[in-house]
């Protein structure tokens, strides 16, 4: 769960509950600006054990999830490159986000003119550890509707299935 400011896309907050093989972990992610830094508590769920980890962040950071809402702020034009910082609780990767190409592209909400944007870390501690693509409808709502990963265990997809309008 991810809070950013609507106006800059900079993280407020991030919540994480990660289950990796035998790991379970709840974390949660301040950023605190003022001190230029996240400050992470996590706790360790089979053991109990408690960290309180502080790393350095520039002035704004989008965490995992609120990078993608930053991105679809952007223009996305053809051959773009947006490089931004990310944070999740750890030290800052510098991710570089290239607009490749333009597809058509069916999901199970339906078929979408889209542009697929190639995310992938220049440094930090996700460099190297895979690369990801998303695509996001070429109209003014950049509209993510679909997410594919690329990591060293396999390949993580996501597709928006339903589109609920209000």
């Amino acid at each position: 769960e991810s809070s950013c400011d609507p106006r800059t896309f900079c993280s407020l907050t991030l919540k994480k509950h990660v289950e990796e093989g035998s790991r379970r972990r709840d974390a949660l992610v301040h950023y605190d600006y003022a001190h230029g830094q996240s400050v992470m508590d996590e706790k360790d769920l089979r053991s109990g054990e408690l960290k309180h980890l502080t790393h350095a962040i520039p002035s704004c950071v989008t965490d995992t999830t609120s990078g993608f809402y930053y991105l679809a702020s952007l223009p996305l034009k053809m051959g773009a490159v947006y490089n931004f910082p990310v944070n999740d609780g750890g030290e800052t990767s510098e991710v570089a986000a290239r607009v490749e190409a333009e597809e058509a592209l069916k999901v199970p909400a339906g078929t979408y003119r889209t542009v697929r944007v190639a995310v992938q870390a220049q440094s930090g501690p996700f460099s190297g550890k895979g690369k990801l693509w998303a695509w996001y409808t070429e109209d003014a709502q950049h509209l993510l509707v679909q997410m594919r990963a690329k990591v060293k265990w396999g390949t993580v997809s996501f597709r928006l299935t339903r589109l609920d309008r209000q």
